[in-house]
């Protein structure tokens, strides 16, 4: 009987053991999660955006009729003055067409200039000088156009500069207005930038624009606001031209180049994080702040303002100053959790090593 028992009992320690072992296994850990204090932007802020440095006279070369080319002049890379002949089209088709234009035009006009001296000396009536009058204004516009016409069959650079791209070659067809070379001027040069939508409602605040290049350690380029683009791209991102006035030898058309803009009156409402604490799920960014009362975090969605280049962010929407915005691990929580704070690093021990 003792021994059923001792049995029965083991059997029971063992379920048991069992039990607590899954118990355990299905008791998820508590994350651990690094937290940061959300800082209320300066009443003048600093921006930073990608730009790349374009020609003012950059331009795609195309004829004003269509036809076949005869001949491309130039290729890419060449170096070309303003005023040289960039392509031409076979020009056959056009100069029979003015030809019988002018045959045309020759018999208009003797006849109209006949009645226009019989109504001069009171031999025809009010009607017919009209008819040859506009008779004949009419033929010379279309010689005219004509002439036109035949003249446009040459392609000549409105600038100097340089053949940035061919686009066709010899003995193609090319429609009017399609382009034949993309020509780069060598005059001044300009910087364009991408503003998102957020800082385009904002553009009345912008005060002052410089860029910086790699190659200019330590040299600040001042830059001019000339325009920004009204309709936003392809990215939804608004195009912005600046001028460079002032243009170092090293620089040109192509590079690429850092532009620090200035911002007044940012407003309470935008913090400054860090760049680690965004999540972006779903085409929306979030950050989760941190409840030191329950040890919770919550989910807030917000609006991205600004990047910098130091790692931080700025944003908008539902976070404050003094808020404690978790910085690191948010690609392991989710709302409503419960998690631990990191220890603070000793500033003896680095690293903890020790």
């Amino acid at each position: 009987m003792n021994k059923v028992f001792s049995i029965l009992a083991g059997t029971m320690s063992l379920m048991l053991m069992t039990a607590c072992d899954k118990k355990k296994e299905t008791v998820k850990p508590t994350t651990t999660v690094r937290v940061e204090t959300a800082q209320l932007t300066d009443g003048e802020g600093v921006l930073q955006y990608p730009g790349r440095v374009v020609s003012n006279n950059e331009a795609n070369l195309s004829f004003r009729v269509a036809g076949q080319l005869k001949r491309v002049f130039v290729g890419e890379g060449d170096k070309v003055k303003a005023g040289q002949l960039i392509a031409e089209l076979d020009d056959t088709d056009y100069r029979i067409q003015l030809k019988a234009t002018e045959a045309e035009y020759a018999q208009i006009k003797a006849d109209a200039e006949r009645v226009i001296a019989l109504y001069k000396d009171g031999g025809t009536t009010a009607s017919n000088y009209d008819k040859a009058r506009y008779g004949l204004e009419q033929i010379e516009a279309k010689l005219q156009n004509h002439k036109n016409q035949l003249a446009y069959t040459k392609l000549y650079a409105p600038c100097s500069g340089f053949v940035q791209t061919r686009f066709f070659d010899n003995n193609e067809t090319v429609g009017a207005g399609m382009p034949v070379v993309s020509l780069m001027g060598d005059g001044g040069l300009e910087v364009e930038i991408s503003l998102p939508a957020a800082m385009y409602v904002k553009r009345d605040q912008l005060t002052g624009f410089e860029c910086t290049f790699d190659m200019l350690p330590g040299e600040t380029v001042p830059l001019q606001f000339i325009s920004i683009l009204p309709n936003a791209n392809s990215n939804r991102l608004y195009t912005v031209r600046l001028r460079m006035p002032q243009q170092p030898g090293k620089v040109a058309a192509g590079m690429s180049t850092w532009v620090t803009a200035r911002i007044s009156g940012t407003g309470t409402n935008e913090v400054v994080v860090p760049a680690t604490a965004l999540l972006h799920e779903g085409g929306k960014t979030s950050v989760f702040l941190y409840n030191k009362e329950k040890q919770t975090v919550s989910k807030q969605n917000v609006e991205v303002v600004k990047l910098h280049t130091d790692g931080s962010a700025v944003i908008s929407g539902g976070v404050a100053e003094g808020d404690e915005v978790v910085t690191s691990g948010v690609h392991h929580i989710s709302d409503g959790e419960k998690v631990e704070l990191l220890a603070p690093m000793s500033e003896t021990n680095i690293g903890g090593l020790l």
